[in-house]
């Protein structure tokens, strides 16, 4: 049998040997460039294989007729386009494209629908038709800009979307109707303030548009833009006080309004409101946590939407004559994305995604009566490499104390905490923090976890430290501007809480985020080195004034927000305080640094400086850039490589002898 220890002997056998100089070489033709990363031995990829060849299949929308549905799903490196028929019926692959499909919506009163593309990663999305007939795309957007947030009219006659087009930095609203020779563009909304713009919703005339302005994720608000006057009236938010808004549609009569809006209290609910008399009517007010989502059906008799309880989702069908809803209870625990009924009304799709399962699409049969429901039908079972699902570990969802106090008791942080099954010794903790950082971790099924509990016999702690989602707008907040770090002391607290049980080892921790994630990694080494093994950051933010100097100009006001307004003296100090890359002389872990050639979002600039800084100081870096990705690996090429690489760099620095000589690679 091969024993981990061989391959780790190995890995350190081929380090030693470049030990005075950068090893560089590349995989993927080229387009995957590794710096100081060792071989991944070929027993390695042949046993993680299963786990790298996991497939989902995500909701897109309803053909015409309803009968059938599209869906994004991988065959080859990317998801693709596919249309399926009936439930449990094949996949029939309709696009072919060397990068990613993005967004997509189907076309009303057609048998076409739009999507978006981009090209390496670099999030410049081109806005397509697709003409499911002959198969045929054509370019509706110019080339250049960034285009996002589709919306057709209810005819099917103009697309409304955000897009850079008129100066490449401001997140205007545009409109584009379809012609039987000439399509018409034109600019319906400018974005004067450095917030970001989108549609929601049009009337059923096609006259008026619902709008969000997001300014931070704290503050958005709900405008009713008239296309015909250009007049616009803001309907929810103000500038005096912090509250999110988001526009949820119409009704049926177009008398009235959906959204969604916490400014009464911590969490979003549901709200109508009177286009007329200006009164609003809380519809979730029994509920206490936040409604992600919203939809009504095509004849206005029924409608549905989601909460986010804790991290999983809840279902509710709601009945818009007297506002009266119910719970779905046959729905499995998980988290659902997109839902959609079909253009009779009598079916709900949506996505579905599990702790044990990957994404998949599912329709619920509804009744005659807008609260009733019938069975839950799964349309797609998307293959997981062979592997055992009934195996993989559940999370359990915990709240360890932190360093601060409410109502005289220690603040508690939310997290879930997998652990391999039958642990007889201590294990190995691999720590994951999400992105954002207004993200939140959720209960998503991942292969990556599943190979860590099982493989390296390590547990895994996604926590939702101060300032994530989910939790109100007050717990939203407490990481803003000069309270940055607080949420970096919740890992610190939660290092504290590992060394209290006993069947984790404080001794081997390592932390693993990406993004905002990868900045808390990279901070988490500053403050606790000494209390880690391990760190993996993924397009990590290093320099907080050196990231916003060089994000791309279309989001670099709605950064500023978030982190602070490096143009002002004292709040640069700041941030170049708390910045990792002038702290790398505390930083005494082995650290992986993955990044994207191409990203917008965290420049590859800052994943060189810290890869640079590290490496004078004397510290161990491996690196690994791709240079056709973007702000994260989309083809599933490099993502293997990356798997596999950090099951190597995991295993090097989290396995004691006992472990290497126990954990094998053959089951």
């Amino acid at each position: 049998m091969l024993k981990w220890r061989y391959l780790v002997t190995a890995a350190m056998l081929s380090a030693a040997a470049v030990a005075h100089g950068v090893e560089t070489r590349t995989e993927n033709n080229g387009q995957l460039q590794l710096q100081d990363i060792p071989p991944i031995p070929a027993s390695l990829v042949e046993e993680l294989d299963r786990y790298q060849n996991v497939r989902s299949a995500s909701f897109r929308g309803w053909d015409m007729e309803g009968s059938g549905m599209y869906i994004s799903t991988r065959f080859g490196e990317v998801n693709q386009l596919h249309k399926v028929e009936r439930a449990g019926g094949a996949r029939r692959q309709l696009t072919f494209f060397d990068e990613p499909i993005g967004e997509v919506l189907t076309r009303p009163q057609h048998r076409q629908l739009a999507y978006t593309m981009d090209a390496g990663g670099n999030e410049y999305a081109q806005i397509f038709l697709f003409d499911s007939a002959n198969g045929k795309s054509k370019m509706l957007s110019d080339g250049k800009s960034r285009n996002g947030a589709i919306l057709w009219n209810k005819q099917g006659s103009a697309l409304a979307y955000q897009s850079t087009r008129r100066d490449g930095r401001a997140n205007d609203i545009w409109l584009t109707t379809i012609g039987d020779k000439k399509n018409e563009d034109r600019l319906i909304l400018k974005s004067e303030d450095g917030s970001w713009w989108g549609p929601s919703d049009f009337s059923q005339s096609g006259s008026q548009l619902l709008i969000l302005q997001y300014v931070s994720s704290t503050r958005s608000k709900v405008h009713l833009l008239d296309l015909d006057s250009g007049e616009i009236t803001l309907l929810s938010g103000d500038d005096e006080k912090d509250s999110r808004n988001f526009p949820a549609g119409f009704s049926y009569d177009d008398r009235s309004i959906y959204l969604v809006s916490d400014k009464n209290g911590e969490f979003t609910q549901l709200i109508r409101k009177d286009l007329a008399s200006g009164d609003e009517k809380i519809i979730s007010a029994g509920i206490p946590w936040d409604i992600s989502s919203f939809v009504l059906s095509e004849d206005g008799r029924r409608g549905a939407f989601v909460s986010n309880e804790n991290g999983m989702s809840a279902l509710y069908l709601y009945d818009p004559r007297n506002d009266r809803y119910r719970k779905v209870d046959t729905l499995p625990i998980g988290v659902i994305g997109d839902i959609e009924f079909n253009p009779s009304g009598d079916k709900l799709a949506l996505s579905l995604n599990t702790p044990k399962t990957p994404t998949d699409t599912f329709v619920l049969d509804l009744g005659r009566r807008p609260l009733s429901s019938g069975d839950l039908n799964r349309w797609t079972f998307s293959e997981v490499g062979g592997l055992d699902t009934e195996q993989f570990i559940e999370p359990k969802l915990v709240h360890y104390p932190t360093f601060d106090k409410v109502d005289g008791e220690p603040r508690k942080i939310p997290a879930f905490v997998y652990k391999p099954r039958d642990i007889k010794a201590p294990v190995p903790v691999i720590i994951s923090i999400h992105g954002g950082p207004e993200g939140q971790y959720r209960p998503l099924f991942s292969s990556k976890y599943q190979l860590w509990l099982k493989k390296l016999g390590a547990a895994v702690i996604a926590p939702n430290v101060r300032g994530s989602a989910g939790y109100g707008k007050s717990y939203l907040a407490m990481d803003n501007g000069y309270k940055r770090e607080d949420s970096v002391k919740d890992i610190g607290a939660l290092l504290d809480w590992i060394a209290t049980q006993p069947d984790l080892d404080a001794k081997r921790v390592a932390v693993f985020g990406g993004s905002y994630g990868g900045y808390m990694v990279l901070a988490s080494s500053v403050h606790y080195s000494d209390r880690l093994k391990a760190a993996v950051d993924i397009v990590g933010i290093s320099n907080f004034v050196t990231f916003l100097t060089n994000t791309k100009s279309y989001r670099r006001d709605l950064r500023r927000v978030e982190y602070g307004d490096e143009r002002d003296p004292q709040m640069r100090e700041f941030l170049e305080g708390i910045s990792p890359n002038n702290h790398v002389e505390k930083i005494q872990v082995p650290m992986f640094v993955v990044q994207g050639q191409n990203d917008p979002r965290v420049p590859v600039t800052e994943a060189e400086q810290i890869v640079t800084a590290l490496r004078a100081s004397g510290n161990q870096v491996w690196y690994m850039n791709a240079l056709n990705e973007g702000h994260g690996y989309r083809k599933k090429e490099n993502n293997d490589v990356f798997t596999q690489a950090t099951a190597l760099f995991f295993a090097e620095h989290l396995l004691d002898e006992t472990q290497k000589e126990k954990l094998t690679l053959v089951e």
